[in-house]
């Protein structure tokens, strides 16, 4: 299963804003933009489950969580990120975390 999670991001956003462009010109079909979609989705989530390789730790308080259609949401408070080398300390951040396992490799 390859999760819509990552539509949201910069280059997710941007991507659907040019082939929404596209449609409108009628250089592409509506069916040809999903089709580019569920590429996407695919390739970014096998390209984040196979090149990164950074770990990060982090602890915080939590104030909401929740399990839905096997995913998890988490919401904490005063949260510091450390790495190697930095910290970072943020007021709140949203984790949602889905199970990665579900899909062979290609």
């Amino acid at each position: 299963m390859s999760y819509q999670l990552y539509r949201n991001t910069t280059i997710g956003n941007t991507l659907q804003e040019s082939l929404d462009e596209f449609i409108q010109c009628g250089q592409i079909t509506p069916q040809l933009a999903l089709k580019v979609l569920l590429q996407f989705d695919r390739a970014i989530n096998a390209a984040l489950a196979s090149r990164v390789r950074n770990r990060v730790s982090f602890k915080g308080h939590l104030n909401t969580y929740r399990f839905c259609d096997n995913v998890w949401t988490f919401v904490l408070e005063d949260v510091e990120f450390r790495d190697v080398q930095e910290i970072a300390k943020v007021d709140k951040v949203k984790i949602v975390a889905c199970d990665g396992k579900g899909e062979p490799q290609k």
